[in-house]
């Protein structure tokens, strides 16, 4: 089953969380849904080279908390921090509420499956060999500490007249282990002959749910661990 579905949708509640946290019914679900699209698409669009991966939505009374992951914090902040302040006020322009906004940085951006997705599909734009793409996505990965790294494309490769689809795997995938980190984005590249897609799975180990065990003290009195 693990192989048929999302990795990130299967393993939801288990070691991965929902990038939108909020609740809603109706015409009002609807709305916040085209919201949070328009926000996503809004700060990638202000700031394309600064690398931004997740953007994690929060909804409260009378505020929008927006969470964004980025391997290039300093440009997404821009000089004086111009270019944070000008997304803001876009953001409350398209919500209507007050906007905390949060800019967290990725440590390591080869570990993160859509900055090498991504990557990936631009150097298949540029005309450069998908072998020698994937392979370099794969190494600099492993090199940053991944235990198994899976890259896939599939179309026209190579300007080929039959679509086939091609994958490299260095490492393990256990794509049916619930308890394993994966994470797994896929892109398409845009070349002269056709679409490429591109698929990416990084496994970084382990996570087991973070369980609250209650324990009995020597007093009868419940306490967390």
């Amino acid at each position: 089953m693990g192989r048929k579905v999302h990795p990130i949708g299967f393993r939801l509640k288990i070691n991965k969380t929902w990038e939108g946290r909020w609740y809603a019914e109706g015409s009002d679900y609807v709305n916040q849904l085209h919201q949070d699209l328009a926000l996503r698409e809004l700060v990638r669009k202000e700031a394309p080279r600064a690398g931004v991966s997740r953007i994690e939505i929060e909804r409260f009374p009378g505020k929008v908390k927006v969470v964004v992951h980025t391997a290039k914090p300093g440009v997404l902040i821009g000089r004086k921090g111009d270019n944070v302040k000008k997304i803001r006020q876009n953001l409350e322009a398209i919500v209507g509420k007050k906007i905390d906004l949060e800019i967290k940085e990725i440590k390591s951006p080869d570990l993160d499956a859509y900055l090498v997705a991504t990557n990936i599909a631009e150097q298949l734009e540029r005309r450069i060999s998908y072998q020698r793409a994937m392979k370099r996505a794969i190494q600099q990965a492993m090199r940053q500490g991944a235990q198994g790294v899976r890259v896939e494309v599939g179309g026209r490769l190579s300007g080929a007249e039959m679509a086939r689809s091609v994958n490299m795997r260095e490492g393990r995938v256990p794509r049916q282990t619930l308890r394993a980190d994966i994470d797994y984005f896929k892109t398409e590249a845009l070349t002269t002959y056709g679409q490429i897609g591109v698929k990416v799975w990084i496994y970084r180990g382990d996570k087991l749910p973070e369980v609250e065990e209650q324990v009995e003290s020597t007093e009868g009195v419940y306490v967390s661990e």
